[in-house]
C-alpha cells in the first residue's frame, strides 16, 4: 500500500476543510442540538451514553469514512455475483479510515406521546496508542470523499488534532495484552541471562571490582541495621559526575526495601549481580511509575519463599498496570461493546459497509467469506435493520419516495419534513408524524435549524426519525407500545430484521440471521435491472484487449464464430475489460480453448480469424467468472482492472494449467468441428 498517497489527499483535502465548528459538547438552542465527542470529553460521554443505551428502544448509527472504493472497477456492479459483492465492500472496509461515528439512542416517552432523541457525535482516529503492539495504521483517502465532506464542512482539526479518540479491536486488544506480557517477561529473562556467567565478576576494569565490594558491603550493613531496628537513610557517592548516588530506605508491600537512584544501567546490572550472587534474602526489583518512569528497588525478603512471592505479586502488578494502559487504548471501542452487549435494535441506512467497517475496526479480521461474516456478525448484533430496505419493502412509501429515491437525505425530507424543520407544521398530512424531540446533556428541544448532512451525528438522528416514521407506515403504533416490549419482537417488523442490501445497484439482499442471499419474496424486487439475466456461468471475462474495440466490435468479432445470438449482453468493467455473456455455458470453455489456440498458431488462418482482432497485440487475456472473483479478493488496487489482473496474474494463470487437460480434452472433440465452421466464416 502506498502510504504517501494518503497524507497527499488528506492535506489536499485539509486545506480546503472549514474549522469553525465547535467541540462543545451541545450547540446553541438556535442549531441543532448534537453532542459532538471528542477525546477530552470521551469518558463522562460513554458512562451517559450507557445510560440512554440501556433505555433506548432502538439505536441510530452512522459513519463517515475516507473512502468508498479504491478502484473504479472495484465499485459495485450489476454483473458482481454476491460473494463479489461482499469481497468489494471488505476491500473497502480494510482499506478507508472511519472518522466520524454517529450513535443516536432514541426512547419512547409514552407521558409526551414522543421519542426522545440523544444524537452523539464522535470523533474517532486511528492513533498508535501502544507502541510496538502493531505496525502504524495506514488507510486509503480517496479525493472524492474527502472533498465531499470539506463540502458539507466537515472539521477535520476536530477529528485529527483535537477529537483523536482512538481504538483498538478485540483482536488488537488481546495481541496488546499478550505483547506487554511478553515484553515484561523478555525482559526478566534477558536480565535473568546476562546474570548466567562464571561465579566471579569478571574483572574488565577496576572501577568495577571496587564498585561491586563497596555495594556488598552497603547491603550487609543496611541488613544489619535492619535487624538492629535501625532505620537510617544510606548515602554512597559514586564516580559519576553527573549525580548523586542515593539510596533511601522505604516499604514496598509490607517489606522494608532501599530505593536505588541516580545508578547508571552499567551499575545497576552489577548491583543486581551482586545480590544474586550474596544475599539470598535480598531481591532487586524493578517496577513502572507513572510516564514510563522505572523505580529500581533491593527488598528484604524472610525466605525463599516470599521472594517468589514477592516476585509474582511484582508480575502481577504490572499485568494490572498493563490491563489499565490496554484499556484506555480501547477508546472507542468501547461503545460498540456497549451497544453489542445491550442487544438493542441497530438502525441503519443502506448499511452493510457500515457494518463491515464496525466488524473490521473493532472485533477483528474481516471473514474471507460473506456466510462466515454474517455468522459472525449475527453474534454481535443479533438485531439489525436496514431503513433502506424499509422504504423499499412497502409500496405506499415507494410512492410516496418518487421513483425510488431512497436516499436518507431525501427520505428524510419526504417522511419527516416536520422533524426536519424543528417546528410544528399546519399541513394536515403531517399531522400523523410520530413525534421526536432531542435531548442533549439537561437541554431537551422540539425546536431546531436543520442540522449539518453528512456529519455522523445528525444522519444517525434522521436515519432514526427515517425509521420511527416507517414502523408507523408499516402498523407499528407507538402509542400503545409496552415499556419492557422489544421493539424487535413487534410482529409487523420482525420479518424485515436482519435483512441488509449486500449491494444496492443489483438489489443482493443478504440475512444476517442465516446467511441466506437473494431473499426476494418479501417484496423487495420493485427494481428494473439493465441486465435482467444474468448467468455467471455463461460469463467470459476480457481484458487488455486493443482500446481501440467498443463492445459493439467486441460483440461483433465473437458472434462471427459462435453465432449471431450466441452473445447476449457486453458490459465494461472499465476501459480495459468486458464481461461477455454467452446464450450458452459452453461457449464460455470453447472461447477460451479457441482464444489458446489461436495464440499458439501462426499459420494464415490465425492471422485472418474474425477474433484476430480482439487478439491484436498479444495482451488479450481471458477467464471464466471464478477468476474475477479471485481477483476481487487480492488486497492489491490497481486502477485499472488489466493492470490489476495483471498483478495477480500468477493465480488465474496457475487455474487455466490445471484445468488446461480437460480443456484439451474437450478441444479435441469439439475443435475439428469448429474450425470448419471458423474458416467458413474467415473466407465467406
Amino acid at each position: 500500500m502506498n502510504t504517501h498517497r494518503p497524507v497527499r489527499a488528506l492535506s489536499r483535502a485539509l486545506s480546503r476543510a472549514l474549522s469553525n465548528s465547535s467541540s462543545s459538547s451541545a450547540q446553541p438552542s438556535s442549531t441543532f442540538p448534537l453532542k459532538n465527542v471528542t477525546k477530552s470529553n470521551f469518558e463522562p460521554a460513554l458512562a451517559e451514553l450507557r445510560r440512554h443505551v440501556a433505555a433506548a428502544d432502538f439505536v441510530a448509527i452512522d459513519l463517515e469514512m475516507t473512502g468508498i472504493t479504491s478502484a473504479p472497477w472495484r465499485d459495485s456492479l450489476e454483473f458482481d455475483r454476491a460473494d463479489v459483492c461482499y469481497l468489494k465492500v471488505k476491500d473497502s472496509a480494510e482499506k478507508f479510515a472511519v472518522l466520524q461515528f454517529g450513535v443516536c439512542p432514541f426512547r419512547w416517552d409514552s407521558s409526551k406521546q414522543s421519542f426522545i432523541a440523544h444524537p452523539h457525535n464522535f470523533y474517532i482516529f486511528p492513533r498508535q496508542e501502544i507502541s510496538a503492539t502493531n505496525p502504524a495504521y495506514e488507510f486509503l483517502c480517496q479525493t472524492t470523499s474527502i472533498d465531499f465532506l470539506a463540502k458539507f464542512q466537515f472539521d477535520f482539526n476536530i477529528c485529527i488534532h483535537e477529537g483523536r479518540i482512538s481504538y483498538l479491536s478485540k483482536g488488537q486488544e488481546i495481541e496488546a495484552l499478550r505483547h506487554l506480557s511478553l515484553a515484561y517477561e523478555d525482559e526478566l529473562l534477558a536480565k535473568w541471562s546476562n546474570l548466567k556467567e562464571p561465579v566471579h565478576i569478571p574483572v574488565v576494569k577496576m572501577a568495577d571490582t571496587l564498585f561491586t565490594e563497596r555495594m556488598k558491603n552497603i547491603f550487609t550493613e543496611w541488613r544489619d541495621g535492619l535487624l538492629r531496628n535501625s532505620n537510617v537513610e544510606l548515602q554512597f557517592q559514586g564516580n559519576s559526575n553527573d549525580s548523586q548516588q542515593q539510596l533511601r530506605t522505604i516499604f514496598f508491600k509490607m517489606r522494608p526495601a532501599l530505593s536505588l537512584s541516580g545508578f547508571t544501567s552499567h551499575q545497576l546490572r552489577l548491583i543486581h549481580l551482586v545480590i544474586r550472587r550474596h544475599f539470598q534474602d535480598l531481591a532487586y526489583v524493578q517496577i513502572n511509575g507513572e510516564k514510563t518512569c522505572q523505580q529500581q528497588l533491593v527488598v528484604r525478603t524472610d525466605s525463599k519463599d516470599d521472594r517468589e512471592l514477592l516476585m509474582k505479586e511484582v508480575k502481577d502488578e504490572h499485568c494490572r498496570q498493563a490491563e489499565v494502559k490496554v484499556q484506555a487504548a480501547v477508546g472507542f471501542r468501547h461503545v460498540i461493546d456497549l451497544l453489542s452487549s445491550e442487544q438493542k435494535l441497530i438502525v441503519g441506512h443502506n448499511c452493510f459497509l457500515d457494518i463491515a467497517h464496525i466488524y473490521s475496526k473493532f472485533v477483528g479480521p474481516l471473514p474471507s467469506t460473506a456466510e462466515e461474516f454474517v455468522s459472525s456478525v449475527n453474534k454481535c448484533f443479533p438485531y439489525v435493520v436496514d431503513t433502506k430496505m424499509l422504504l423499499n419493502a412497502n409500496n405506499v412509501l415507494q410512492q410516496r419516495m418518487k421513483k425510488s429515491q431512497t436516499s436518507l437525505s431525501s427520505a428524510f425530507a419526504m417522511l419527516c419534513p416536520q422533524i426536519a424543520l424543528g417546528k410544528k407544521s399546519t399541513d394536515l398530512a403531517f399531522q400523523s408524524c410520530v413525534k421526536v424531540e432531542v435531548q442533549v446533556d439537561d437541554l431537551r428541544s422540539s425546536n431546531w435549524n436543520s442540522g449539518a448532512k453528512h456529519e455522523a451525528g445528525y444522519d444517525a438522528f434522521m436515519t432514526g426519525c427515517v425509521f420511527a416514521q416507517t414502523c408507523s407506515h408499516l402498523g407499528i403504533d407507538f402509542q400503545s407500545f409496552l415499556p419492557l416490549e422489544h421493539l424487535a419482537h413487534n410482529e409487523k417488523l420482525q420479518k424485515h430484521i436482519n435483512l441488509l442490501y449486500l449491494s444496492w445497484s443489483n438489489r443482493d439482499i443478504i440475512d444476517l440471521t442465516s446467511g441466506k442471499k437473494n431473499a426476494v419474496s418479501l417484496g423487495y424486487t420493485n427494481h428494473k435491472k439493465r441486465y435482467p439475466e444474468i448467468l455467471f456461468e455463461n460469463i467470459a471475462l476480457i481484458w487488455g484487449f486493443p482500446s481501440k474495440l467498443k463492445a459493439r466490435d467486441i460483440r461483433e468479432c465473437i458472434s462471427k464464430v459462435f453465432g449471431p445470438t450466441s452473445v447476449t449482453s457486453i458490459y465494461h468493467l472499465d476501459e480495459t475489460a468486458v464481461f461477455v455473456q454467452f446464450n450458452k455455458e459452453k461457449f464460455v470453455s470453447e472461447f477460451l480453448i479457441l482464444k489458446e489456440t489461436l495464440e499458439r498458431s501462426d499459420g494464415p488462418v490465425s492471422v485472418l480469424h474474425p477474433l484476430a482482432g480482439l487478439l491484436e497485440g498479444g495482451n488479450t487475456q481471458a477467464a471464466n467468472y471464478e477468476t474475477y472473483k479471485d481477483i476481487c479478493s487480492s488486497p492489491s488496487s490497481k486502477i485499472l482492472f488489466a493492470d490489476q489482473a495483471d498483478a495477480v496474474g500468477t493465480k488465474w494463470k496457475n487455474k487455466l494449467i490445471e484445468s488446461k487437460a480437460a480443456m484439451e480434452s474437450l478441444e479435441r472433440e469439439s475443435f475439428g468441428e469448429k474450425n470448419e465452421v471458423n474458416t467458413a466464416f474467415v473466407f465467406c
